[in-house]
């Protein structure tokens, strides 16, 4: 039966994909991906020729439609981002979404994200956790931390290198320059990095060393 698939990829080390996965790619007639480029390497790495169409947010409305018609007539098709799981802080929502309104099937495969790893790492509590993704540039921030001020679960941020400094500044002015955090950054790289300290140790250390590659923040909660 023709299907939408969501398959994960790594979000490092290349080897980070399970067999299933590399399978499914492999089968499906068409891979959707938000960078071809980046996926053309993975699918190299593997000897997969599956052909690949762009699928990222600035198209992505224009062609669920498209998308959906072309599984209705019989097509299996994969959804895969950049990195980790689609539709964690990536395309993928509104596809599924639209899928799941006109019955189209739907399965996605466990596999990489970068938030798991890093939480568990972190030695902070993570038996609950609530997951806020890329706090908002410009408008809604400041609302969006006022509203985490009271917050008793561990706090999970994804966020840019060129905003890290920012972001760990106002998290230190919202929670208190002693709140428990982590920062881990180039998750199952080379460079991989945990830093683990208080919101204000952490802004000092990445003041003085700009940090690079994906970054994810991780924040105690309020104390009952």
């Amino acid at each position: 039966m023709s299907k939408l698939f969501l398959i994960p990829t790594p979000i490092g080390n290349l080897k980070d994909i399970t067999f299933r996965a590399v399978e499914i790619l492999g089968s499906v007639d068409l891979i959707l991906a938000e960078d071809t480029r980046q996926t053309k390497k993975l699918l190299n790495h593997y000897n997969i020729s599956t052909p690949l169409q762009s699928h990222h947010m600035f198209n992505e409305h224009k062609s669920v439609e498209s998308i959906c018609s072309k599984i209705l007539d019989g097509q299996t098709i994969a959804l895969v981002s950049d990195a980790g799981t689609p539709g964690i802080s990536d395309p993928g929502f509104l596809l599924v979404r639209t899928c799941v309104e006109k019955e189209i099937p739907v399965e996605t495969l466990p596999g990489p994200t970068a938030l798991i790893p890093a939480l568990v790492n972190s030695g902070l509590p993570c038996d609950r956790f609530c997951f806020e993704g890329f706090l908002p540039p410009k408008k809604g921030r400041n609302k969006r931390m006022t509203g985490l001020t009271d917050e008793t679960r561990t706090m999970v941020f994804y966020e840019s290198p060129f905003r890290l400094v920012k972001t760990l500044n106002e998290l230190a002015i919202h929670l208190g320059p002693d709140r428990n955090a982590c920062v881990s950054r180039e998750l199952s790289k080379i460079f991989e990095e945990n830093n683990r300290g208080t919101l204000s140790y952490l802004s000092e250390y990445y003041t003085n060393k700009p940090p690079k590659g994906e970054i994810v923040i991780i924040v105690a909660g309020k104390k009952d």
